[in-house]
């Protein structure tokens, strides 16, 4: 990552380039094909969601993109819930909606925009999901002030599942991470496709590594965390509000 937090892609630059994705993340099988391990990491934050928590009466899907985790979440609860969907993109939040329907969600709220900004109801929600978006987030306030948030929309006993593209505190350690990363993305659409990849992950994301991101959900208040999977640069994981 040589681009500063300063010169990253803007919220509607990143808004832009997922416009055009709906398609592709529209395959509960696969989920992201970028991401390493999403089918599986998407049924480990699901199945953790439903064994961490009392109840799921309400849920909250960050950057929901076309909806898989919510979908997966459905059908692994077998009963309805409330979905509140979250997303930049307008296409996203409008295939994640319709799909959230087809399957038999009769409550769905829409939420357009950027989470940071969004006026949730605090204490609302049983489950809150983070798939592949808090990499977006960019300096140490930022992050901060994110996980605070989510702390404060949770319901007491609720649950934060997150999966995304992480870092590596050691420069040696990302090297060889970044470097297994890079042959996954070569074996996908070869060199072309890896180079792409890398190139809008540099101009567009800031991930930070699993350690900074457990640490900080204990300093904003949660209790149980837990580390689900890693694989390279991505992970699965999430923690439990005290009731």
């Amino acid at each position: 990552m040589t681009t500063p937090l300063e010169q990253k892609s803007s919220t509607d630059q990143i808004r832009e380039r997922f416009d055009g994705y709906v398609e592709k993340f529209s395959t509960l099988e696969t989920g992201q094909t970028t991401t390493i391990d999403a089918p599986l990491a998407m049924d480990l934050i699901t199945r953790a969601a439903v064994a961490s928590t009392f109840s799921i009466r309400r849920v909250l899907d960050i950057g929901c993109g076309a909806g898989n985790n919510t979908l997966k979440l459905h059908r692994l609860l077998r009963r309805p819930f409330h979905a509140d969907l979250l997303d930049l993109s307008r296409p996203m939040l409008d295939r994640a909606a319709l799909r959230a329907s087809e399957s038999g969600l009769t409550e769905i709220s829409r939420w357009h925009g950027d989470f940071r900004t969004a006026d949730l109801p605090e204490e609302s929600y049983d489950v809150v999901l983070a798939a592949a978006v808090l990499h977006h987030l960019r300096d140490d306030a930022d992050w901060q002030s994110a996980f605070g948030k989510v702390f404060r929309l949770l319901a007491p006993g609720g649950s934060f599942w997150i999966t995304d593209l992480v870092a590596h505190e050691g420069a040696a350690v990302q090297g060889i991470m970044w470097q297994r990363y890079g042959e996954y993305l070569t074996g996908l659409g070869g060199e072309a496709y890896r180079d792409q990849v890398f190139d809008y992950i540099d101009k567009e994301d800031s991930p930070r590594s699993v350690t900074y991101q457990l640490q900080l959900l204990r300093e904003v208040g949660f209790e149980q965390v837990d580390l689900l999977h890693k694989n390279s640069c991505f992970a699965a994981f999430g923690a439990v509000k005290p009731k």
